[in-house]
């Protein structure tokens, strides 16, 4: 039975719209509180929407968790997917960009607990937790491929990638990060 059978109208841009925000609302509600101190209603509240609207949403806090984490983690898989791309672009400056994409955005005191509440609460996500990484892993090792061939440029990715792990938790703000996997980078990368 379609939305429109079961008396409602089928999803709009709007609508679309006003789901993301809600998510994103969500994501910063989570960060802030963590997972099992966040209520429904701080999340509703946050995104300027009822709980009983919220609830319409999503009908839990779990699928609601998960939701959001798939948003957050989708628009940087394509933003790093975009960065990469750009072959008009050195390299070395696309990588630095595709972290920043990826893992940058989580540097600091609010964005490193959305990582965090991610991280304490894997089996609320589901296989998404592997597929991502792994995608990111494959996009960082196509773009290297290309200059130094693929079997070097699985090695170099899986090296920048554990740099970039241990950076976020070694560094405290986005620039920090930034410029030291810049150095990463420039020495591995030609």
């Amino acid at each position: 039975m379609s939305s429109a059978e079961a008396g409602h109208s089928p999803p709009t841009a709007a609508d679309s719209d006003r789901r993301a925000a809600v998510l994103d609302s969500a994501m910063v509600t989570f960060a802030r509180f963590g997972y099992r101190k966040t209520s429904m209603e701080e999340v509703a509240r946050a995104a300027h929407i009822s709980r009983p609207g919220l609830y319409f949403l999503f009908s839990s806090k779990e699928a609601l968790f998960r939701a959001a984490v798939v948003q957050a983690l989708e628009r940087d898989i394509a933003a790093v997917e975009h960065v990469l791309a750009d072959v008009g672009r050195p390299l070395p400056e696309r990588l630095a960009e595709a972290f920043d994409h990826w893992a940058g955005r989580y540097i600091g005191p609010l964005a490193r607990d959305v990582a965090a509440v991610i991280e304490a609460n894997p089996g609320l996500l589901g296989e998404i937790v592997e597929t991502m990484p792994r995608r990111f892993e494959e996009l960082i090792t196509d773009a290297i491929a290309v200059g130094s061939g693929r079997e070097a440029a699985s090695s170099i990715a899986q090296t920048l990638i554990s740099a970039s792990i241990g950076l976020k938790y070694q560094v405290a703000s986005r620039e920090s990060y930034l410029d030291r996997l810049k150095v990463a980078i420039g020495l591995l990368v030609r």
